[in-house]
């Protein structure tokens, strides 16, 4: 006996995917645009290698469960290779990132990070032999005017031009990183990979960091944003991401990358009174605009 009414309703499963994921994606754009603001916080206190130190090795922390269930797949051969890509894809855009905290409002390296995604296709083009297409190139062209508005403008006065090159070339590392990743690393569980190379990435920033260690007592404040920068930002944002591209496939889950710049300049409004100036919005508008003409050319 047929049952038209109980066939044709979806699964609690499904009803429930219609309203969960696009609240996970909101949550992850949310925690990793916080992700500037903690930097913001405590970059002055710590300096760039001390706080990065504490990120890398926090996230590894939160991720190396994943990576001590799949051992076996990770033989010392490895390690030389999953540190050159930690370094590159973790370690100096992190690097560059706190660097330009130092330097200027927390938007700026929200807004140069969404490049990420044109570096990719134009890393992807240049050195592995990737067709990037006439609607792509022109994406890249238009995001590139983006960082060069951006790098224009100023904040309390000062010039932010540095901040936002060094924001640009941490994107183009995570670029190389992603591509280097995809060909040398793809067959192994993301999570465990991840977890291997910000631990790498730890190991290589700690004599920088040991160097540079702040002699006067940091505060509460600076404390807290390194560790909610590591554990939450960088561990938990991860397995939140790999989680959503299981579920709902790598190509929507990069959707993320339109809301990390708009939470990013959100929070620094709203927490640190940093204003939204005019060069800002235009190349916000003009970067991100570059990334949705780009993703709809796949």
């Amino acid at each position: 006996m047929s049952c038209p009414n109980v066939a044709a309703a979806p699964s609690r499963s499904q009803e429930s995917a219609r309203w969960l994921d696009p609240l996970e994606l909101g949550v992850l754009g949310a925690i990793w645009g916080a992700s500037f603001l903690f930097m913001r916080v405590a970059a002055n206190d710590f300096g760039p290698a001390p706080l990065v130190e504490v990120r890398l090795a926090l996230g590894s922390l939160v991720l190396l469960p994943f990576l001590w269930r799949d051992r076996s797949r990770f033989p010392l051969r490895l390690w030389p290779k999953l540190a050159l890509i930690g370094a590159i894809n973790s370690a100096l855009p992190f690097l560059l990132f706190a660097w330009a905290a130092q330097r200027a409002p927390a938007g700026i390296g929200a807004i140069a990070n969404a490049m990420t995604v044109l570096f990719t296709a134009l890393v992807g083009f240049l050195f592995f032999g990737e067709r990037i297409g006439t609607r792509r190139a022109l994406a890249l062209v238009v995001g590139f005017v983006g960082v060069v508005v951006l790098a224009s403008g100023k904040a309390a006065g000062m010039s932010i031009g540095a901040a936002a090159a060094a924001g640009a070339l941490a994107s183009l590392l995570y670029g190389l990183g992603i591509n280097l990743v995809r060909r040398h690393l793809g067959g192994l569980p993301p999570a465990a990979v991840a977890s291997a190379t910000l631990g790498s990435a730890a190991l290589l920033t700690l004599p920088v960091a040991i160097a540079t260690w702040p002699v006067q007592p940091l505060p509460a404040a600076a404390w807290l944003s390194a560790a909610m920068l590591g554990l939450l930002c960088t561990g938990i944002a991860f397995v939140m991401y790999y989680r959503l591209i299981a579920r709902i496939g790598a190509s929507r889950a990069s959707t993320v990358t339109y809301l990390v710049p708009l939470f990013g300049v959100g929070w620094a409004w709203w927490l640190l009174d940093e204003p939204l100036t005019w060069t800002m919005a235009l190349a916000g508008m003009l970067i991100l605009g570059s990334v949705a003409f780009s993703q709809r050319a796949r």
